[in-house]
């Protein structure tokens, strides 16, 4: 049996985490790992394009940049199955709720991150992306209604000036 609950797959945005096996309801998945950076040489490697970082305080960043870090791989969700949780200057991640195996672990990033970084607009996550399809599907209703409405105005005013012309 595998050691860890979880593996590195391919997920809508990239590479992701999935599960393995069951797990429980508040069980630990994985640690974030990586140096310790303070905040002022985080700034210098995330001007530089690190992607990795997980800011604990704000004195301190863990830069999560190794492979070996198999939890940077953890994405963002805003309807997560799974939370970070620091402990003296480390993060572990653990399962909010029970987690089937195949399923992505997701935990939430901050609104920070997803103001900034995402973009509100550009979330992967399940939830908005059907939050996005629901409002295109009524935007395309609505446009239809407007047009069958418009349609009807046409009609009636070409009647309305065939019987003028009858006249």
């Amino acid at each position: 049996m595998p050691r860890r609950s979880f593996r590195v797959g391919r997920s809508r945005t990239g590479l992701g985490l999935f599960a393995t096996r069951p797990i429980r309801k508040r069980a630990r998945i994985a640690e974030y790992k990586g140096r310790l950076l303070t905040t002022k040489a985080a700034e210098k490697v995330e001007v530089r394009g690190n992607r990795y970082l997980y800011e604990i305080n704000s004195r301190w960043t863990i830069d999560g940049t190794p492979r070996s870090n198999l939890a940077r791989y953890g994405n963002h969700s805003c309807n997560p199955n799974a939370e970070t949780t620091i402990v003296k200057r480390r993060v572990f991640i653990y399962a909010l709720r029970a987690i089937k195996p195949g399923e992505e672990i997701t935990y939430d990033y901050g609104v920070d991150y997803l103001k900034n970084v995402i973009g509100r607009s550009n979330c992967k996550c399940g939830r908005c992306m059907r939050r996005r399809a629901k409002r295109a599907r009524e935007r395309r209703a609505l446009q239809k209604r407007r047009a069958a409405r418009l349609a009807g105005k046409r009609r009636r005013a070409r009647r309305a000036s065939k019987s003028k012309a009858k006249r």
